[in-house]
């Protein structure tokens, strides 16, 4: 490989490695102000990041064209490589348009602390920066299982995501959220589904109620849930066929799939930076920051799941603003003013929570009200012809502070920000019972959950 001198290192104001939300909103925030920025992303299939590629917005996709009446796997992929081929180009076009912004398409990696090489086979460009933005995202972890490596159709949750061809009966090694959010999607096309679950239950933060009914749901719609087995071996099998070798209960059995899908998590994707290079510190959860999100070398950053912490989109995009702030004066908002991140995991129906569980609540010390209500009392879940679901809320009996609410229905996605609202405003739990909701809408609920 033909290395660049040095000497002739180009110079930026930022340097961002990874064309994530925090990172392609960072570069085009720098370069509306005057900056000169480069911004380095490794896969030309990933400009935009993880979200719009292989994250939020394709597998959105597949859960929406999944509940349709009518099905068809093959035009969903189809559908979904469409609109993230557009989405795609249009965010390299956005940044590409700024004569101070230049994107690199390579391998980042530290070479000193202000030195970044950007390698795209034996070519290399050498970089320099007066400050540095690491935005590399999270990769799939992969599972130390025997035969895994030479066993036909292992995909993870990004390369399942491009066959063509449904398959009938999938293995799901992971019961996480990632696992049975892709065990639902399968399911919905009409993939025979086994999810694989090492420990003693599924979603373990999640209310008993809650966890419960998702269970049974499962199980009604065909979806098998196997707790407290963990895979010994897979190997391949005849007609295009593998094999899965599981024990349960001390006892070893077998099953056979058209595939398996690795879904026991993801961790931040720090292989290539060498980091060491620059004296920057991380560890196994990923790469150390302050509250600021600077690392303990200071003209460097990390944002998004590349830290470490919940891994979602919205929250990369808040440590953009963090960020912004900090390298403009304003150190004011910063990790520990952001106490409180909603979620939703698209289940069909959808699972949503914010703030605390009962559980949570007692053992921080409160004194606790709850109240549980089914899908099936709400009058837009019978239009919309979903009542699967149930509904709790916890709130602080002394003070009628709101504590926490998960949410088990359809739209609960857009309902449960409202409650995160009314949270962050400090608002009463008879906020909400007293709110006038539009009707008939899944917000108005919320009159009925939070009538203590």
């Amino acid at each position: 490989m033909k290395k660049c001198n040095i000497l002739n290192a180009k110079s930026y104001d930022a340097i961002i490695i990874g064309f994530g939300k925090g990172g392609k909103t960072l570069a085009g925030f720098l370069g509306k102000i005057g900056k000169k920025v480069a911004l380095i992303e490794k896969d030309k299939n990933m400009y935009g990041g993880t979200c719009i590629n292989v994250g939020c917005i394709p597998t959105k996709i597949l859960v929406e064209e999944s509940q349709k009446i009518e099905k068809n796997f093959k035009k969903a992929i189809e559908r979904k490589n469409t609109l993230i081929s557009n989405l795609r180009e249009a965010n390299y076009n956005k940044l590409d348009s700024f004569e101070n912004i230049d994107i690199y398409t390579g391998i980042g990696s530290f070479e000193t602390e202000h030195l970044i090489s950007v390698t795209n086979g034996e070519d290399e460009t050498i970089l320099k920066g007066e400050q540095i933005f690491i935005n590399t995202g999270a990769k799939t972890i992969i599972p130390k299982i025997e035969g895994l490596e030479k066993t036909r159709n292992i995909y993870t949750s990004t390369s399942i995501m491009e066959l063509d061809k449904l398959p009938s009966k999938l293995a799901i090694i992971g019961g996480g959220y990632i696992g049975l959010e892709f065990a639902s999607i399968f399911n919905n096309f009409g993939s025979q589904v086994t999810v694989f679950e090492g420990g003693d239950n599924i979603l373990l933060r999640e209310e008993s109620e809650i966890r419960e009914e998702i269970k049974k749901d499962f199980q009604n719609r065909g979806i098998e849930i196997l707790t407290k087995s963990n895979i010994v071996k897979v190997d391949n099998f005849s007609q295009n066929k593998v094999e899965v070798l599981f024990n349960k209960n001390n006892k070893n059995e077998t099953l056979i799939f058209d595939g398996i899908l690795i879904a026991v998590g993801r961790k931040p994707n720090i292989d290539d930076l060498k980091l060491e290079n620059a004296g920057v510190n991380y560890s196994d959860r990923g790469i150390l920051v302050n509250e600021s999100l600077q690392t303990n070398v200071s003209h460097i950053y990390a944002l998004g799941d590349v830290k470490g912490g919940f891994q979602f989109t919205y929250i990369s995009l808040d440590n953009f603003r963090i960020v912004k702030n900090s390298i403009l004066g304003d150190k004011t908002p910063t990790i520990n003013s952001r106490n409180l991140v909603p979620y939703s995991v698209f289940l069909s129906p959808t699972l949503s929570r914010v703030g605390m569980s009962e559980e949570e609540a007692l053992n921080a010390g409160y004194k606790v009200k709850t109240k549980v209500i089914k899908a099936t009392s709400i009058p837009r879940a019978k239009i919309l012809e979903e009542e699967r679901g149930i509904l709790k809320a916890v709130i602080d009996k002394d003070t009628g502070k709101i504590l926490g609410c998960s949410l088990y229905s359809v739209e609960s996605s857009e309902v449960i920000n409202i409650v995160t609202m009314a949270i962050k405003e400090n608002k009463k739990y008879s906020y909400l019972r007293d709110f006038m909701f539009t009707h008939p809408t899944m917000s108005e609920f919320l009159n009925d959950l939070f009538d203590f």
